[in-house]
């Protein structure tokens, strides 16, 4: 495997998962890329990374029972429709965890993608 190529290793990991999980993860990266085509697939922490000009933005994960997508700098961003169900004891990060049979608000999560690179780019002006 090509350790230069981040996007084989996150086809590898969805790939390797033959349940719910990998076609978790396989739609949750088709939405960060539909939410900002102009975002960057990394390997970081053995995990999909999405970065764009001014840092992190997310990461999707995959965990025994459950997927989760976090947001670097989730504790600044709104979540009018709530979509946060995790990490609410961390100083920076939210995150979104999805178990077995959970749909996905679609059009709220790629707001909350839209406004976690907004946030990175303004944070990045000032």
């Amino acid at each position: 495997m090509n350790k230069n190529n981040p996007s084989k290793l996150i086809d590898k990991q969805i790939a390797d998962m033959a349940d719910w999980r990998g076609e978790m993860l396989a739609k949750l990266r088709k939405l960060v890329h539909e939410a900002d085509p102009s975002l960057k697939e990394e390997w970081k922490w053995n995990t999909a990374v999405w970065t764009h000009d001014n840092g992190l933005v997310c990461a999707a994960g995959a965990f025994k029972d459950h997927i989760k997508i976090n947001f670097f700098k989730g504790a600044s961003l709104e979540d009018p429709h709530k979509l946060f169900n995790a990490g609410f004891e961390a100083k920076a990060t939210r995150a979104i965890d999805f178990h077995e049979g959970d749909g996905i608000n679609e059009s709220a999560l790629k707001d909350l993608i839209r406004a976690a690179v907004a946030y990175n780019n303004n944070k990045m002006k000032k």
